[in-house]
């Protein structure tokens, strides 16, 4: 079992990265291997200490490379949900389910705004990831919210299982698929339902599915895992970057403005700072 898994490769996850090298606990940082793209695409950044007028690829580059020198890898990949275990956590991503005893959550902010019930239905027929799920649905219709080309494999794969998959692509390009793949020509507007997702409401009209897989690039902290406090749309933290959630912390943009990557490295350090006294209280039996 780690002592924290770090979710997001922004200026946030990489700063508790490395203090939480420093204090030489077990961690897995969970994201893109080139990092955050946001960081990448940044034109100039002047107020950074240390790196006066960076360019955001500068940026980037110098942050690989003290994680290189640090001999901290990535685990490339994308969260798809945080579960409480009797233990800590789960964090399941594509490749793996993570066990760990703490989790911090820097994984930036959503630039997508999710759809009128894809938070109230997280876990009871709405998911993030085709391979951790798919297979639920054997035999089953769903529905496939898609915002990328880049997820179109996921697609391909929730073919295999399901029954019929009514694809929403909600970008330009789109591939070719398995003849139980429907293309809608509606964009969804809200998932509706009971105990469980019972369908989809289009500007179209409705669609009965028995589940929705959004599929996108990155998910938000605030939709990984249930009972999260939240505020305007951020995490809610104290001053040590804890969440009302023992044992999860967050970091950076995800807590809420300013969104600066010198506030989001502050965070970070103070997060991996606050796992190390988490631990040690329970080491101890504290709660």
């Amino acid at each position: 079992m780690y002592d924290c898994v770090v979710i997001g490769t922004g200026a946030a996850g990489v700063s508790a990265a490395l203090t939480l090298k420093s204090l030489d606990k077990n961690f897995i940082l969970l994201g893109k291997a080139s990092l955050s793209v946001k960081i990448g695409r940044a034109e100039v950044v002047k107020n950074y200490p240390g790196l006066p007028s960076v360019t955001g690829a500068g940026m980037r580059d110098a942050f690989l490379a003290q994680l290189a020198a640090e001999g901290i890898e990535i685990l490339n990949g994308k969260a798809t949900g945080i579960f409480k275990t009797d233990g800590g956590f789960t964090v399941a991503c594509e490749s793996a389910a993570l066990e760990c005893r703490t989790v911090i959550l820097a994984g930036g902010v959503e630039a997508i705004k999710p759809i009128a019930g894809e938070r109230e239905f997280l876990g009871r027929g709405v998911s993030y990831c085709a391979t951790c799920d798919g297979f639920l649905y054997r035999g089953k219709d769903i529905a496939a919210v898609v915002y990328s080309k880049d997820e179109e494999h996921e697609v391909e794969f929730l073919a295999k299982f399901a029954a019929r998959v009514c694809l929403f692509p909600l970008y330009k390009g789109v591939g070719e698929f398995a003849d139980n793949v429907e293309i809608m020509s509606g964009r969804p507007l809200k998932i509706e339902g009971g105990d469980r997702v019972e369908r989809v409401v289009t500007d179209g009209g409705e669609i009965a599915v028995d589940g929705v897989f959004m599929l996108k690039d990155a998910t938000a902290g605030v939709g990984l895992l249930n009972g999260l406090k939240t505020k305007d749309g951020s995490i809610t933290v104290n001053r040590g970057c804890e969440t009302n959630i023992a044992g999860v912390f967050a970091a950076g943009d995800c807590t809420g403005r300013p969104y600066q990557y010198a506030k989001a490295v502050g965070e970070g350090n103070v997060a991996a700072h606050s796992v190390n006294a988490y631990l040690a209280r329970l080491k101890r039996g504290e709660k």
